[in-house]
């Protein structure tokens, strides 16, 4: 294993922290597993690429790297590098060359077959310490539909890292709702991989606005289904329904569709319906002498 992580990943000692992950990510979407099956080679590399970004992505671990010194808790496996032992000792910290079992090098009682079995070297097992560690999770979001929420559904999103995976969206899902998917996540050193933790965000609706659990949306209605009633058709996310408009109903009148809503917190919401009377587009003449009569006969002020 080659043993400086800056070295690993191609990058300077002085590179910036953005500098690091761009680098890491280039080398894991190329060396990745699912894209190398069966490389051993390349796999060996992928967790090395990983062991080192491990380090240098984070930047208390990368300062105690570039100082030679041990985590808080005592442990060594950040030496395993290489790069600044004790003075007057070796690069891995107390001891010399001959210090382990067999003339190998070892440290803290340690011996660095165990040590490098943890990056996939095939160390033995001599129960020393255990230094597997689970993979991290990884983030993303995932944007959909408002049906895609309410009725479920299966979308696929893209990692940086290149992978893509295949998302099931359980029916009724709600704003900010996270889906965890179970060892998709960074791979793990000698243990399972992390987990992706996927966000809903539900996109803008051209009818609809959200409130909570609640959808509203504007209905236009003719003059005559507005003042003598009738039955009409209304979009609602999962089909048209019909719906009895009462006679005599004004704009801004608000008729309710139970249960025909979003969902937020498991509950599912109403469907609002903002009445908005509309005239033709075209002139019509019998509208506009109704109007003219209704004028004459029955003067009035609305909301007077």
């Amino acid at each position: 294993m080659a043993g400086d992580p800056y070295k690993e990943l191609g990058v300077s000692k002085g590179a910036s922290a953005d500098e690091v992950k761009k680098a890491y990510r280039k080398l894991a979407k190329e060396l990745h597993p699912d894209k190398n099956q069966g490389d051993k080679i390349t796999e060996d590399k992928f967790k090395r690429v990983t062991a080192a970004f491990d380090i240098l992505g984070d930047a208390e671990k990368r300062a105690k790297y570039d100082a030679g010194q041990i985590d808080d808790d005592g442990n060594d496996q950040y030496r395993g590098f290489g790069g600044g032992g004790r003075a007057g000792g070796s690069p891995f910290g107390q001891g010399g060359g001959a210090g382990g079992p067999g003339g190998r090098a070892s440290f803290d009682g340690v011996d660095l077959d165990d040590l490098f079995g943890m990056f996939g070297g095939g160390g033995r097992q001599r129960g020393a310490r255990d230094f597997t560690a689970r993979g991290q999770d990884v983030k993303a979001t995932l944007d959909i539909s408002l049906e895609d929420a309410i009725a479920g559904a299966t979308r696929r999103i893209q990692f940086s890292d290149g992978r893509t995976l295949d998302v099931t969206i359980p029916k009724g899902a709600s704003e900010g709702q996270t889906i965890r998917l179970r060892g998709q996540g960074s791979p793990g050193r000698g243990a399972e991989n992390g987990d992706a933790l996927i966000e809903l965000k539900i996109e803008t609706h051209p009818i609809y606005k959200r409130d909570g659990a609640d959808l509203t949306m504007d209905l236009p209605v003719s003059v005559p289904d507005a003042v003598l009633g009738a039955k009409v058709r209304v979009p609602t996310p999962e089909g048209v329904v019909q719906m009895t408009i009462p006679a005599g109903s004004n704009s801004g009148k608000i008729l309710r569709l139970k249960a025909r809503g979003a969902f937020a917190a498991g509950k599912r919401g109403d469907l609002l319906a903002r009445l908005v009377v509309t005239l033709p587009d075209e002139p019509d003449e019998a509208l506009t002498r109704f109007a003219e009569e209704w004028r004459a006969k029955r003067p009035y002020m609305p909301g007077r």
